[in-house]
């Protein structure tokens, strides 16, 4: 089984067309989504019709912003520029998409007895995993060896081993165009396959990964897109200009 991973495409619809292209070639047998497609974006239908058109191939979890976006959640912990987009999105939702965000499951959610996806911590889908601290507090919510996660928009995996009545926990932040890492049976696995919209790791090509089950091994992607367009289309919508500044800088 080969699982394409998305995670934060925040309605930039320029990001997840270049994705969609650069996977063209290569095999998936599902998709696997980990919150928050709409927010910050100007393209929030668009994104929200291609998910629903995977029908039966999607497993998908809620993000915080899908969450605010559909009305089920307020927006005063977001900052100005998230509320604004929260409110713009919420308005120019048609009602099958809004239907269908609001249904989107809260994660942790199986994918099979060894593989589990979720938004934000594996005990909080509004929780960040970038410490050590974090990572243990995920492992612990959850029995699967692997944990796939999105949310702090930067990829990253944290690999814990137990050995001999002891625990290894080491991180790695994940760069470069390409990157394949094969797993280790022997360890559990925290994986953040970084940002298709809205990257924050100083690198602003979308990102992407493809997890095979059969190999045991981890494929990392990052893509250029068209990030000045999106941006005009964020400036033409009349959402708060820094939205799109952002995109040009994965900042």
């Amino acid at each position: 089984m080969r699982t394409l991973i998305l995670s934060d495409i925040h309605a930039n619809l320029e990001a997840l067309q270049a994705v969609r292209a650069h996977v063209r070639r290569k095999r998936f047998d599902r998709v696997a989504f980990l919150g928050d497609a709409v927010g910050y974006g100007a393209s929030p239908n668009q994104v929200l019709e291609w998910l629903r058109a995977l029908g039966t191939g999607l497993a998908a979890v809620r993000g915080n912003h899908d969450r605010v976006c559909a009305g089920l959640d307020s927006a005063e912990y977001f900052n100005r520029y998230a509320r604004e987009a929260a409110s713009w999105t919420l308005e120019h939702l048609n009602p099958r998409n809004l239907d269908f965000l609001r249904g989107l499951p809260e994660g942790p959610l199986d994918l099979s007895a060894e593989v589990a996806i979720c938004h934000g911590s594996s005990v909080d889908e509004d929780a960040y995993v970038f410490s050590a601290y974090d990572a243990q507090l995920a492992f612990a919510g959850l029995p699967h060896r692997i944990i796939l996660f999105g949310h702090t928009h930067v990829p990253s995996m944290f690999v814990l081993r137990e050995q001999n009545g002891s625990q290894t926990l080491k991180v790695r932040l994940l760069t470069g165009r390409r990157l394949v890492l094969d797993l280790d049976p022997g360890c559990r696995y925290l994986v953040n396959p970084g940002s298709v919209g809205q990257p924050r790791d100083r690198d602003p090509r979308a990102a992407y990964a493809i997890l095979d089950d059969t190999q045991q091994r981890i494929y990392f992607y990052r893509v250029s897109y068209r990030a000045a367009e999106a941006r005009r289309r964020i400036l033409g919508s009349g959402l708060p200009p820094v939205l799109g500044d952002r995109l040009l800088y994965g900042a």
